[in-house]
């Protein structure tokens, strides 16, 4: 039988994996889990694994040319996201492994933040509930509608295509600006960069993290902001330099804004921008819902079992380079 290793650490498996997945993992070959609760080193990774067929990767589990070097039986290093920056893809075809990689399950529940932080940001509710647990004096304060309100979509990829959808629903102008598609759709405006950022009140980053995004959201793009705009990120920390965003925060360039993601590990929001008052930020939550995460395990457990049946799986990033694989299934 074939056996496959989860590089899960102990307390991530439940909600990065889930029961579901690890029973149907569990029916189509042995499994073994990461059995600390810890991110594997590469040469811990290579220890634990070694004589296993493929590699159920967490988020920060490195796949590198000393992981691939030392496991000779590995064939497949299996993704469970759609983010495959953790993993050296030009060593894995060198020496033959799979590389694959998940859709997205978490269009709902990315979109569903982003519209909770926009209310939570229009509404003030965030800022009212720190004063009242501070004990201090709550002043009411006018909150802002989304309805009628423009909405700024920066990416125009599966996340944005579905906001939209629940932004037109609540009455919003959209504009969109991305350099890479032709948006035809009724109700949507595509625009350049500049133009966005001078209308929207709400500016949504959901553009992929790439060398032409790095730092997209610089000191020129919030000076472009309206002063009673708000940004927000949901995409990756490297789209933002964080220095340029403190400062339009203090001076009151934009009004403030909410972060899932940032600069700090695993994607998080940076303490030192997460801890600004005007900031909302969370634990890079965006798409950690059980239907979100349970897309991605089970697509990952599939493409196994198409691969046990020697089968390629779609998702696969280098089919043509994986010989182990094509040896292993004659």
């Amino acid at each position: 039988m074939t056996t496959v290793f989860v590089s899960h650490p102990q307390s991530k498996l439940a909600p990065y994996f889930g029961d579901r997945a690890i029973a149907a993992l569990q029916a189509i070959a042995q499994a073994r889990f990461n059995p600390t609760d810890h991110e594997l080193s590469s040469g811990e990774l290579a220890g634990l694994a070694q004589g296993c067929d493929a590699i159920i990767s967490y988020r920060q589990t490195v796949g590198d040319e000393v992981l691939f070097a030392a496991l000779p039986d590995l064939k497949a290093f299996v993704r469970c996201a759609i983010d495959i920056r953790n993993i050296d893809v030009a060593s894995a075809s060198r020496h033959g492994v799979l590389v694959t990689q998940a859709s997205a399950g978490f269009i709902a529940s990315v979109s569903e933040w982003v519209v909770g932080v926009m209310i939570d940001l229009g509404r003030h509710i965030s800022a009212s509930t720190a004063l009242y647990h501070a004990g201090q004096p709550v002043v009411p304060t006018m909150g802002r509608e989304l309805r009628g309100s423009t909405l700024g979509v920066i990416g125009y990829g599966q996340i944005s295509r579905y906001l939209c959808d629940l932004a037109l629903a609540l009455g919003m102008h959209i504009v969109v600006y991305d350099p890479h598609a032709s948006i035809e759709r009724p109700g949507l405006e595509q625009v350049a960069l500049d133009a966005l950022l001078a209308r929207s009140d709400f500016v949504v980053c959901l553009a992929p993290a790439t060398e032409a995004t790095e730092n997209l959201m610089n000191a020129a793009a919030f000076a472009a902001m309206r002063p009673q705009a708000f940004f927000i990120n949901a995409s990756r920390g490297n789209l933002v330099d964080e220095d340029a965003l403190l400062t339009a925060l203090d001076a009151g360039t934009i009004a403030g804004c909410a972060l899932d993601v940032g600069r700090a590990p695993d994607q998080m929001p940076s303490p030192r921008v997460a801890a600004h008052p005007r900031v909302i930020a969370t634990p890079h939550i965006g798409g950690l819902t059980p239907p979100a995460v349970e897309h991605q395990a089970m697509e990952t457990v599939a493409q196994l079992g198409e691969l046990f049946q020697g089968r390629m799986p779609k998702g696969a990033v280098n089919a043509a380079e994986a010989w182990r694989w094509r040896k292993a299934s004659g």
